[in-house]
């Protein structure tokens, strides 16, 4: 994506590589002095580029923003790949870096990084603006030559939950994604997704599989009930993924098999990766609390059998339109002791259930 200003505008145009064929896509946000919200990036994604931490991407960054710094913008353009040198006109790069710099300053520190499956592993670094707090994502190729990079506001929510919730799955399950930090929830580092969480079905010990983990049917969670933690009506449904094998993840159909629930109130809870054609709900269709919609599988992008929950403002993904999640009344184990928590929002390693219901 290339970000360009034009009479007061910022305009972005998405490049996406993607079996040999160009996607465009047209983005457009409001381009103010003191520069509300804006996007950079320059993404030519290939399906076989996973990333991991490493000190050749650590290098990358730190030359990018001493270069910035700088503005050195030359040294910056000689770090992509020729992909990107090919689509990227130089000027309006040139024009961007200036404006970042009018607005918000120079880059005064850099955080540690979270990386993003949804985009094969690609690593986001929060970085501190003289004047903003921003996110830094950036992808290498196998050259280690800059094949993505994305410059964004860092804007949070902070509205949370108003429909009361109960869990949505019976028994225990491990938080093993939740929370505010980076360290606490992946999440955290990809907007749509940022307040999400990623359960798993665990026995009175903690563990998640039976012996070896390497089927999904040794995993406790696999074909376990999900279930819908208010009233509401389904908005969405997909139901023909196949699961994957353990270890291995399916970034053609992220999402997997999913379904969508809108509350009373416009809430809108997701719940992603359930097992093939196991959803037991249709569009339109009315459902009460606690009533089991679907079981839990490892469909799309997920390497074990898990649920990802989230709840957001509508049933079209949008950025930052997750919220905190806080259940109405859970029993929490961790460390030892069980605890029964009111309007609590679990963190990674907490054990959540209800069994009180059972009392």
């Amino acid at each position: 994506m290339i970000a360009m200003t034009n009479s007061g505008r910022l305009t972005s145009v998405l490049l996406l590589v993607s079996i040999g064929e160009w996607k465009l896509a047209d983005l457009a946000t409001d381009f103010r002095v003191l520069l509300k919200s804006f996007i950079l990036i320059v993404f030519l994604i290939s399906a076989d580029s996973a990333q991991s931490e490493s000190a050749s991407i650590r290098k990358m960054v730190d030359l990018f923003v001493s270069a910035y710094n700088d503005k050195n913008y030359d040294l910056i353009e000689r770090q992509f790949s020729s992909q990107v040198k090919a689509r990227v006109a130089t000027q309006e790069l040139r024009r961007f870096y200036d404006n970042l710099h009018t607005s918000s300053g120079k880059i005064t520190s850099v955080g540690k990084p979270v990386f993003l499956d949804l985009y094969d592993a690609v690593a986001m670094y929060p970085v501190d603006f003289e004047r903003g707090k921003m996110e830094l994502i950036i992808a290498l190729d196998e050259a280690g030559k800059i094949r993505g990079l994305e410059i964004n506001e860092r804007k949070l929510n902070t509205f949370r939950n108003k429909t009361n919730l109960i869990l949505p799955f019976k028994a225990d399950w491990i938080v093993e994604w939740g929370g505010d930090t980076p360290e606490q929830n992946y999440h955290q580092g990809i907007s749509i997704v940022r307040f999400a969480f990623d359960f798993l079905k665990v026995d009175k010990n903690g563990k998640k599989y039976k012996s070896d983990g390497q089927t999904n049917e040794d995993y406790y969670g696999f074909g376990q009930e999900i279930v819908s933690p208010a009233d509401g009506i389904v908005t969405d449904v997909i139901n023909g993924v196949r699961d994957n094998v353990p270890g291995v993840v399916n970034n053609f159909a992220d999402v997997g098999n999913m379904v969508m629930i809108r509350h009373l109130n416009g809430e809108v809870s997701v719940f992603a990766h359930l097992k093939f054609g196991s959803t037991l709900v249709k569009v339109g269709q009315k459902v009460e609390k606690g009533q089991t919609i679907g079981l839990c599988g490892n469909s799309g992008n997920s390497d074990e059998p898990h649920l990802h929950y989230q709840l957001q403002e509508t049933n079209f993904p949008k950025r930052e339109s997750t919220m905190k999640v806080f259940f109405e009344k859970i029993t929490v184990k961790r460390n030892g002791k069980t605890e029964v928590k009111y309007d609590y929002s679990p963190v990674k390693g907490d054990i959540v259930g209800q069994d009180y219901l059972q009392d």
